[in-house]
């Protein structure tokens, strides 16, 4: 039975192959969007410093969860095609999935614990949730070429970002319910804390594991269809060696495969921007709009977050259904030529009202260019059964984007005072990105 649902194209394995997206992502928008960043400032207000004392020095808070966040990427950049290419060579890469999904998981449990008093362990919690997220994320992705024709994989691929867009909106939902209007209504009740902590950090934390209970859940449909793996065949000795090894040949196959060489050069550079956005967003709302408000100001970011994920799902189809019409490529093109607007436009944002519009527009375009570069990629590879190890250079190369890209924009904004110029700096990689994608058209083979 299990084989039979395993079979290529199948309705019920692609479902269960997008079903983690559900599963997961609820981790990318309560984690690290949404609650924690309004979790980790509160808790620093709160006790009233912005500075705390870790590895032998005064840090400020801002800087000490970047550095965290840049180290966490790191870690991921190297791990993921080591990896990627042991699950290869073994054909066990369930196996990983499952790990790194769990990883995530209790990781997300035990922000739970996260406090002023246990920095370390909160710390090491928010770095492995990372890890886990991202790794498990680029396995999943390696299963695509795996579990769908090339025909059906934007189609799904796009599902399965819409299903996560979904997923996750409820779960925030329910988190924002709690702090929102939980909250205020024990207050009525006489109650101000929960074990010395104001009502609202204590509903953060509930929301924390919430999340890791829902991404381990949620990922048993997905562990229950998905195929074991495709074990390469040859020798068994020196198995961490032999994955690298297989990095290597991944490596000489694509300089092999000028379409595909290209196609990983363009999506470096416009990914490198694109994921520097998401991870920003927030930040940028907060420090350069006029709230009016401290209260106007957490609506708000929160009610942005919210129209970017919702807007998202469409946009994912959206863009599935323009690459059936113009090639994806072409539609890649049109994607990024949208994104290099939208810099240009946020560097004059001054409004909430204007914020909600860029809002509007980076859902669009956000959900669209995440699905379809995935599907492309796939749909570039050679015929092969090393599936994971490929994917590891797709997801190192947006791993190396991020640490790159985030670097770059906070060295801009602190050199020039201003986070609005770095917005145009990050437009110039949409350009050069349409540039090189125009390019991998020129390469004589079909799309």
């Amino acid at each position: 039975m299990a084989q039979t649902l395993a079979l290529k194209g199948s309705k019920k394995l692609l479902n269960a192959w997008a079903f983690y997206d559900w599963a997961n992502s609820v981790y990318s928008l309560v984690i690290s969007s949404a609650i924690f960043p309004l979790f980790y400032g509160l808790l620093f207000r709160t006790a009233g410093i912005e500075e705390v004392n870790i590895f032998g020095g005064e840090i400020a808070r801002a800087p000490l969860i970047s550095y965290v966040t840049s180290l966490a990427f790191v870690f991921i950049a190297i791990v993921t095609p080591l990896v990627s290419g042991v699950a290869d060579y073994l054909g066990n890469k369930k196996v990983f999935l499952k790990f790194f999904c769990y990883l995530g998981a209790i990781s997300c449990i035990g922000l739970y614990w996260f406090s002023l008093e246990h920095i370390y362990f909160g710390l090491a919690c928010y770095f492995f949730g990372l890890v886990g997220f991202w790794v498990s994320f680029a396995i999943n992705n390696s299963y695509l070429p795996d579990i769908a024709f090339p025909e059906q994989q934007d189609r799904i691929s796009a599902k399965g970002f819409s299903l996560g867009y979904i997923g996750s909106v409820i779960l925030l939902s329910l988190n924002l319910g709690m702090i929102m209007f939980l909250s205020p209504w024990i207050k009525s009740l006489g109650i101000e804390e929960i074990n010395g902590l104001p009502l609202e950090i204590m509903m953060m934390k509930y929301s924390f594991i919430m999340v890791g209970i829902w991404w381990a859940l949620f990922s048993q449909y997905t562990f229950k269809h998905l195929p074991k793996g495709f074990k390469k065949e040859g020798e068994r000795h020196h198995i961490i060696l032999n994955g690298f090894k297989e990095l290597k040949l991944v490596w000489h196959q694509l300089g092999e495969n000028r379409k595909l060489k290209r196609y990983l050069g363009a999506f470096f550079t416009y990914s490198m921007a694109v994921q520097t956005i998401m991870l920003i967003a927030t930040f940028f709302g907060e420090e350069e709009i006029d709230w009016g408000t401290p209260e106007f100001r957490q609506f708000g970011l929160i009610a942005s977050i919210l129209i970017i994920q919702l807007i998202a799902i469409g946009g994912a189809y959206l863009t599935a259904y323009l690459s059936k019409k113009l090639g994806n490529i072409r539609t890649l093109i049109w994607v990024n030529v949208i994104w290099a607007i939208l810099c240009v436009y946020a560097y004059f944002l001054e409004t909430p009202t204007d914020f909600f519009i860029a809002a509007g527009l980076v859902g669009i375009v956000m959900g669209g260019i995440q699905a379809l570069s995935r599907s492309t990629y796939s749909k570039f590879l050679p015929e092969t059964t090393d599936t994971t190890s490929f994917f590891s250079f797709y997801d190192v190369a947006e791993k190396i984007g991020i640490i790159i890209g985030t670097f770059m924009y906070g060295i801009i904004s602190q050199l020039t005072g201003s986070m609005r110029n770095s917005t145009i700096f990050l437009g110039l990689f949409f350009l050069i990105g349409i540039f090189l994608l125009l390019r991998v058209n020129r390469v004589k083979t079909s799309n």
